[in-house]
């Protein structure tokens, strides 16, 4: 499975959201996701790529989190 699938799957699962709500050019802002919410999508997504995130900042959008994921996986 592709990182961004993974990483969509995480999302809609952590957010409630529908998958289709969430796509590469989705901010996180569109998805009303606070900081906590945040946090929550940002653990999943360590346990599942065992990486560590040190920030968020500067991710805005599904599509910084699936890049800055990839970085750290290859």
């Amino acid at each position: 499975m592709a990182v961004f699938e993974k990483v969509q799957a995480i999302i809609v699962e952590e957010l409630g959201k529908e998958t289709e709500e969430v796509q590469l050019t989705t901010t996180f802002e569109d998805l009303d996701a606070d900081s906590l919410d945040l946090f929550q999508v940002i653990s999943e997504i360590e346990d599942e790529f065992d990486i560590q995130i040190d920030s968020e900042e500067g991710m805005t959008t599904v599509a910084d989190l699936v890049a800055y994921v990839e970085k750290e996986t290859n």
